[in-house]
């Protein structure tokens, strides 16, 4: 077992390398290959780092420095960004599944208030870094359950923001609650002001006097001074180190120096946030799991229940379909790095049994790795998710047609499914040359804009058979499919097809995974938008390079046909 810090660094980081890999290897989130790698070599099983002081250390300035970055990225305009399935959805479901874990953890696993608080605020969060990097890798970040999972992570981290300022107070009792709660209230509202002060007047003198010197080490120590001081600060005020590290950077994120500090800091806290989560790792005991299985398979089963029911209740209000409610309630059933954190510091104030702790780590542990699954088997049986078709609602008929709504569908020619950026450009440029047509989209923000133009539009899924019949399918000439969702996409084309086999379509895709579904059907045509954009960007390099047009024109045959294989014959993953 090493002692030396230096030692005890290196074991770490070679470690955390090595169990990255792997686990990117498998598919898996790096984050659980951090896990794994700090439970094997921690001192419940190799016992190879035994300095568990200077571990503990590094996780703080990484816990610190990944609620900085937070704030730095963090603005109100991406809170109104989000909608109301966002910010509203967001408050919900993190209310909802704190108030119902609270609940099931007195009665059912009959714990202390303090312990069923804690669990009920844990498992109101989910895990950003795997969800991201899950959309990212199937991609789906534009896709509507996308969309809808990014606003509702987004107010879960503001809300870690707030509950790093309960937890430490859990510990002062139910009686002396209210009294602390309302002391520690007025030490943040007073912290906030001294923040907001510096941060209008202080702090950018500071970093103009700094970025003058135009050195990086210093505009880097700066910045990481200004985290490690801020942290500092509310805990000599009583109050969580993590509220001060986000709030400085809320506060320095309205400054022209956010975007510098962000790009400098962020390897740092990289680095930081990995031996945190290793150090997450090495306080784990795998003879836990083995000895109390049953009831760390009871919570795992509680806490899945939990997140699916009231992530799919909550989208499902908002108006959205079935398939859409089930594949976000499924990405969202893990729980969070920050209730990692939130646990750690339960366990700093004696608000927990050890039990209780190993408890948490394991159910995170394993509900994260059921996320890549869950994911996986939803997005394969997207065709089947709606056991009860969802009404079609919304239907809204052109001012500028006197048809009623089944006249209207039975007169388009043009079915565009997807109202996004390209959907909409679309609509402009079949409304321009007088093409009749309907638009159908899930989203009802989207339909309602839709409607704000005057354009005949239909609410609901393009996948689902009755929406497509209330959409006039059978009578629709060409069908166009512009959204983003690669899932969605196939289902849709199959399926409009298997109502209307003389349909013409233009569909969507990205990678060669859906085109590969749907290059063989008859009557489809395939549109990248990446490869049309590459195309476009090699002819006006060549302009911009003084080629003659008629040498564009000659070379651009040449171009698409190489473009045009490797458009599906690369990586997925790209």
């Amino acid at each position: 077992m090493f002692q030396n810090p230096v030692v005890v660094i290196a074991i770490l980081l070679a470690a955390a390398v090595a169990g990255g890999m792997i686990a990117h290897r498998l598919r898996q989130p790096v984050i659980l290959g951090y896990l794994v790698v700090g439970v094997a070599v921690g001192p419940n099983a190799l016992g190879l780092v035994g300095n568990l002081e200077i571990v503990e250390v590094a996780a703080t300035m990484g816990v610190a420095l990944l609620m900085f970055t937070l704030g730095l990225e963090t603005s109100f305009s991406q809170l109104r960004q989000v909608g109301k399935a966002g910010l509203l959805g967001g408050v919900i479901q993190v209310s909802a599944t704190f108030a119902v874990g609270l609940l099931v953890g007195v009665v059912l696993f009959r714990w202390p208030l303090p312990q069923a608080t804690l669990f009920g605020l844990v498992i109101s969060l989910s895990s950003t870094a795997v969800c991201l990097k899950l959309l990212m890798e199937r991609g789906e970040l534009d896709s509507v359950h996308g969309r809808i999972m990014i606003a509702i992570l987004i107010l879960q981290d503001v809300a870690v923001v707030l509950m790093t300022v309960v937890v430490p107070l859990l510990s002062a009792g139910v009686g002396t609650l209210p009294l602390a709660l309302a002391l520690a209230l007025g030490k943040a509202v007073l912290f906030t002001a001294i923040a907001i002060v510096l941060g209008l007047w202080v702090f950018p003198w500071l970093f103009g006097r700094v970025g003058g010197v135009r050195t990086r080490e210093l505009f880097l120590m700066t910045v990481l001074g200004l985290c490690l001081g801020a942290a500092l600060g509310t805990q000599l005020f009583g109050l969580s180190s993590v509220f001060g590290a986000f709030l400085i950077g809320l506060v320095l994120h309205e400054s022209r120096f956010a975007h510098h500090a962000v790009a400098e800091i962020t390897p740092l806290r990289d680095i930081f946030a990995t031996l945190f989560f290793v150090s997450l790792g090495m306080l784990f005991n795998p003879a836990f799991m083995l000895d109390n299985w049953g009831l760390v398979a009871a919570t795992v089963a509680t806490i899945l229940l939990i997140k699916v029911v009231v992530v799919f209740t909550i989208v499902r209000l908002f108006g959205y379909s079935n398939r859409v409610a089930t594949i976000t309630s499924v990405s969202l059933f893990q729980v969070g790095e920050f209730g990692f954190i939130l646990a750690q510091m339960g366990n700093q104030f004696g608000l927990v049994t050890g039990q209780f702790y190993s408890l948490m780590l394991a159910s995170a542990i394993i509900t994260m790795m059921l996320t890549p699954f869950s994911m996986s088997l939803a997005g394969r049986w997207y065709g089947k998710l709606d056991l009860i078709p969802p009404l079609p609602i919304g239907h809204s008929k052109s001012p500028r047609r006197g048809h009623g709504p089944q006249r209207a569908a039975e007169a388009n020619r043009v079915l565009l499914a997807g109202y996004g950026r390209i959907g909409e450009n679309m609509a402009q440029g079949l409304q321009d040359a007088g093409i009749p047509f309907t638009i159908v989209d899930v989203d009802p923000n989207r339909i309602g804009l839709a409607r704000k133009h005057g354009r005949s539009s239909l609410q609901g899924d393009a996948s689902n058979p009755a929406v497509l019949a209330a959409a006039g399918i059978a009578d629709v000439q060409v069908l166009a499919v512009t959204f983003p969702d690669p899932v969605a996409v196939i289902n849709a084309v199959k399926t409009a097809m298997e109502l209307n086999p003389r349909l013409k379509v233009v569909a969507r895709v990205h990678r060669e995974r859906e085109a590969r579904s749907l290059q063989d059907l008859r009557g489809v045509e395939l549109v990248s938008p990446e490869y049309e954009a590459s195309l476009e960007f090699v002819r006006r390099v060549l302009k911009a390079s003084d080629w003659k047009q008629s040498d564009i024109q000659k070379t651009m045959p040449l171009v698409e046909k190489d473009a045009e294989f490797v458009e599906f014959a690369g990586d997925d993953e790209h």
